[in-house]
């Protein structure tokens, strides 16, 4: 699936540019704008006096390739994060050894009291006076 989401994200990036030269090729309805600077006249020697006819469908048909391709890929997104193996998202278990067991203790012994060590701060002298 990660394969096809790449391919389709190639081809929206081709839609795109092609989308953004189409519109900047067209001529703007009050002047000749930007379609005048990159070959407006070159667009109407190709394809004549249908120059604007052209271009509108171009740019129609690109608007709705751009959309398709984008929802695709957002649904594609979607089905790759649900379908998600769950190998790698757990955190591993991890076996904690057993604590060493002591020998068992004769049965007439009495059981032993546990003792705390407590650090014992060492004992300084005190200066002397002169």
């Amino acid at each position: 699936m990660s394969i096809l989401i790449g391919i389709f994200t190639f081809v929206l990036l081709l839609v795109s540019v092609f989308l953004v030269l189409v519109v900047l090729a067209q001529k703007a309805k009050a002047d000749g704008g930007m379609g005048a600077a990159l070959g407006g006249g070159a667009t109407e020697a190709a394809f004549g006096a249908d120059t604007g006819n052209v271009l509108t469908g171009l740019t129609i048909k690109a608007a709705i390739a751009f959309f398709v391709l984008c929802f695709g890929l957002y649904l594609g997104q979607i089905y790759v994060v649900k379908h998600k193996k769950t190998e790698g998202g757990q955190l591993p278990t991890i076996s904690v050894p057993a604590a060493p067991v002591a020998p068992a203790a004769p049965a007439s012994a009495a059981p032993a009291t546990p003792t705390v060590a407590l650090p014992v701060a060492p004992a300084t002298a005190p200066a002397a006076k002169p």
